[in-house]
């Protein structure tokens, strides 16, 4: 095999999936297998699987990737209309470059190709320019069966579709996750109907279908531990992620260390400063990151488990900030976290700490979030004091978000967050930061502005640009 010979593969594994073939395809392979002598020492490892019944080519790819374990996971058809040896070249910009993906192009003058079907092409090119569209990206060929991605990010993909409307799912999904691609060329020898090739113009129209669906949705995460598959809706939300940012932005100082950034809605609205540390314990949120922020020199992305001292990015590299939003309630010893939140900051340094209000209205949202409690003011004071803080300032934010969280979580008792309900949030916020202050009802969330008090000898923050002592800190400029 071509691959066995590249110097860039430690190991290869082909995952051969059978979606229930009525020609002689289940012989072929079982001869195969008992014929197959690669040896212990053959890098080349083969897996067969045969299913039951017929279900499409995105269901065997689902099959193969649930079996997948190498670093990049390459799909290819087995009609050989994609010459093999092109996957020596898809490797290398692998081991090239900072990349994700990596997408083979029949239109961008590959070695050869075979002169075939005119009005095919054109629907492939429509089809690729409504994607585009979509994804703001600006492939050439969407509909190429060579998409190599790296394998744990795939997995960690939902794929949804059983047919070849997988192909628009994939791209569509990765370009929601950020995900860094790159296309080469490649040789293409498609065949002709009397050749077996089955796709119709219904394929197309279902792919067109595809496009608008995957488009509306945010379902780009697998359901896992980290809650990614929930809080990603949130980045639908970037006016209300503004006001979040513009809250906060006042007491950050020079140096900061943001735990728990998720896809980094804020950190992209509070930088640039002299270092910034993203951190998160989801590593699927720093890839994403480190893709789309990782040319900024004064940026880094880092694990961190705010309950794990050990953990926390740059040994003795303290900081003049650390924000921690929605992070605290959390863990079950808030205390602890806090209290590692407090060592990570040089003497004068200041946390923004920002937790949920009022364990009356805790309901089916925390649950699924994994909220430990709700805040009182009393209780975030007292909590940071035990911590060693200062406690300068605890204020209430989002009013209007008390309502909502209400009606979803305490009597419709909703597991996640209504798409139109992310629009409408998103639309409303400039008006809402105007009302906020003015509602007589308390805020969905606590901001807390503490202070690691110095100790002699200690070094000692810069204050930071809006060191404020009010009760509520002034409105910012911007939405």
């Amino acid at each position: 095999m071509l691959l066995d010979a590249s110097p860039d593969l430690e190991r290869v594994e082909v995952i051969v999936v059978d979606d229930c073939s009525t020609d002689r395809s289940a012989e072929v392979i079982e001869r195969f297998l008992a014929e197959e002598t690669g040896g212990a020492e053959s890098r080349i490892r083969w897996t067969f699987v045969r299913h039951p019944r017929n279900q499409g080519k995105g269901r065997a790819v689902q099959t193969a990737l649930e079996r997948a374990s190498c670093f990049i996971s390459v799909i290819h058809d087995a009609d050989l209309e994609y010459h093999p040896k092109d996957l020596r070249r898809i490797v290398k910009v692998f081991t090239e470059e900072d990349v994700d993906a990596v997408y083979g192009s029949r239109f961008l003058g590959g070695e050869r190709r075979r002169v075939l079907f005119y009005r095919h092409q054109l629907g492939n090119k429509f089809l690729t320019m409504a994607s585009n569209l979509v994804t703001n990206l600006n492939l050439t060929d969407m509909e190429t069966c060579y998409k190599a991605v790296r394998t744990s990010l795939l997995k960690s993909i939902p794929i949804v579709s059983n047919d070849f409307r997988i192909e628009p799912e994939l791209t569509i999904k990765l370009a929601k996750r950020g995900a860094r691609i790159f296309e080469i060329p490649i040789s293409y020898a498609g065949r002709s109907y009397d050749e077996g090739k089955k796709i119709t113009w219904r394929d197309g129209a279902l792919a067109l279908m595809a496009i608008v669906r995957f488009g509306l949705s945010d379902a780009i995460y697998q359901r896992d531990e980290y809650g990614s598959h929930t809080l990603s809706r949130l980045a639908r939300a970037p006016r209300f992620n503004a006001w979040m940012a513009d809250t906060i932005r006042p007491y950050c100082g020079d140096a900061v260390l943001e735990i728990g950034c998720g896809s980094g809605n804020l950190t992209r609205r509070l930088i640039p400063r002299d270092r910034y540390v993203a951190s998160d314990i989801n590593p699927h949120y720093l890839e994403a990151l480190e893709a789309q922020l990782g040319d900024r020199p004064y940026l880094e992305t880092s694990y961190c488990d705010v309950t794990a001292l050990s953990t926390f990015p740059g040994a003795g590299r303290a900081f003049d900030t650390v924000v921690c939003l929605n992070v605290v309630e959390h863990v079950e010893s808030d205390r602890t976290a806090l209290a590692n939140i407090r060592t990570a900051l040089v003497g004068g340094g200041k946390a923004v700490i920002l937790v949920p209000q009022g364990q009356w209205n805790f309901g089916t949202l925390d649950t699924v979030l994994g909220h430990h409690r709700r805040y009182s003011k009393a209780a975030l004071d007292q909590a940071a004091t035990a911590a060693g803080f200062v406690v300068k300032d605890i204020f209430e934010f989002n009013r209007i978000g008390t309502v909502a969280w209400f009606l979803n979580g305490r009597i419709l008792r909703r597991r996640t967050f209504g798409l139109f309900q992310i629009w409408m949030l998103d639309r409303l916020t400039p008006f809402f930061r105007l009302i906020d202050r003015f509602l007589p009802w308390s805020g969905l969330s606590l901001i807390a502005i503490l202070e690691h008090r110095a100790s002699p000898g200690q070094p000692a923050a810069a204050p930071a640009a809006g060191d404020l002592r009010t009760s509520q800190p002034p409105l910012q400029p911007g939405a």
